[in-house]
């Protein structure tokens, strides 16, 4: 199976199709406090052990109310794609999802993709997926989650002339802590991300790959997310010794999830890839 079709973005091909930035990461586990706007109770966690920079896995929580996006096709000004209207969910349980904590404009800023449902008549509801909305999004109750305190590079959004929008990009810091030698990276848009992981890391013998991105027509080894804007979740991903597996899910204009492994060779990214490679 070949690549797709690139996309026409506004502005010029930017020269460097990833930047990857060598920063530490340090494992945590945080506690997040029900009855908050999620995204005003994960920056708290993360502050409270010294952090302003991380990325979080959070899974199986209850919400009294959440808030979310699903990709949306080209608003009409030259960018590639956009968002939908607001969906809300109350009350709603997220399965699995996905966060980067960075700043905007010296403020605190997080943005996830996740898996989630809502109440339904049966007891059962058919998983929905999208991007979180978290200042509208608010806990039913203490949560613990998974996620790492990150040291010698964050994430910052900073404008991206190629795609038009306004992007998480890894910024070096001074400051480098505790935890696990990794690389924070940004991957551009219509190019290839498992070639593109595989030359970030190609100093890595082994890496666990976590993060957040888009791509054009989500490829699985199985199946196809047929949308040519998608959101991902990775589950899993790892590097080893030059090879990259993916296990992500992924949402497009319809909103109904797919999951599976990424296909090698057989996928570009939307506009985006935000992840953090941890050597193992």
């Amino acid at each position: 199976m070949s690549l797709p079709a690139p996309l026409q973005h506004p502005g010029p091909r930017a020269p460097d199709r990833f930047t990857a930035l060598p920063c530490r990461a340090k494992p945590l586990t945080l506690r997040l406090a029900a009855g908050r706007p999620l995204d005003q109770a994960i920056t708290e966690a993360f502050a409270a052990e010294g952090y302003g920079c991380g990325y979080l896995r959070l899974r199986d929580a209850s919400f009294t109310r959440l808030a979310y996006v699903i990709p949306d096709r080209a608003p009409g000004d030259g960018r590639a794609a956009w968002y939908s209207e607001t969906y809300r969910l109350v009350p709603a349980r997220l399965h699995d999802a996905g966060l980067h904590l960075g700043r905007r404009e010296g403020a605190p800023f997080l943005h996830c993709h996740g898996l989630w449902s809502g109440a339904s008549g049966d007891g059962v509801a058919a998983p929905r997926m999208g991007h979180l909305l978290m200042p509208e999004s608010v806990l039913a109750e203490d949560t613990v989650a998974e996620g790492w305190g990150l040291s010698g590079a964050g994430f910052e959004v900073r404008p991206d002339a190629e795609t038009g929008f306004d992007l998480f990009t890894p910024v070096a810091e001074a400051h480098v802590g505790e935890g696990q030698p990794a690389l924070l990276c940004k991957l551009g848009p219509n190019e290839d991300p498992h070639a593109l992981l595989a030359r970030a890391a190609s100093e890595l013998t082994q890496a666990r790959v976590e993060g957040i991105g888009s791509l054009i027509d989500t490829r699985f080894e199985d199946a196809m997310q047929e949308s040519y804007a998608t959101e991902v979740l990775l589950h899993e991903g790892r590097f080893e010794r030059g090879a990259v597996r993916l296990e992500a899910s992924s949402v497009g204009f319809d909103g109904v999830p797919k999951s599976g492994t990424l296909r090698p060779g057989a996928n570009r990214t939307c506009i985006t890839a935000e992840l953090l490679i941890i050597a193992a």
